[in-house]
């Protein structure tokens, strides 16, 4: 099957699992809380977004060569989705925590009003995803990760 012999794909894919999973403990060593969750969620160090991305396009490079077609279209691809996790979703992101912010005010207020006190409580309502975008560092690092992963897997595999 030639799905198995996809290096791009499969660099690209390592390299989403081994961001995703090294976020792990780089947060632990930053906070020291332990978060699970961060290997199933956008946003933190490093990018999985860039590391996938910019593996696709080391990949594509080092399988077709840098002066093909397909390498340039990897490469835009790669900067239009790095650009993206820096600006639109880090604001959106941005937004959030605001929006949060004033969802909270606006339910204390509610709480503490005198006619709503002989009512019940309210229904809970999930807080908006706050960590969407990335920083440009984590987008350098992410790109740095799937840059050295795939050239690693490229050494081992061929």
């Amino acid at each position: 099957m030639d799905l198995l012999h996809n290096f791009p794909l499969w660099a690209s894919l390592a390299a989403i699992l081994f961001a995703q999973t090294i976020k792990i403990p780089i947060q632990f060593i930053a906070s020291r809380k332990f978060d699970a969750g961060l290997a199933f969620s956008t946003g933190g160090m490093p990018s999985s977004h860039s590391a996938a991305v910019a593996a696709l396009a080391t990949s594509v490079g080092v399988d077709q060569g840098l002066d093909s077609p397909i390498f340039a279209i990897a490469c835009v691809f790669s900067i239009i989705v790095m650009f993206d996790s820096t600006g639109v979703r880090r604001q959106t992101g941005e937004q959030a925590i605001m929006l949060n912010i004033l969802l909270n005010d606006f339910h204390r207020f509610v709480g503490e009003a005198k006619e709503w006190s002989n009512k019940g409580e309210f229904q809970k309502k999930e807080e908006l995803k706050e960590l969407l975008g990335h920083r440009p560092i984590e987008v350098f690092f992410g790109a740095l990760t799937g840059i050295g992963l795939t050239l690693v897997l490229n050494a081992l595999i061929y």
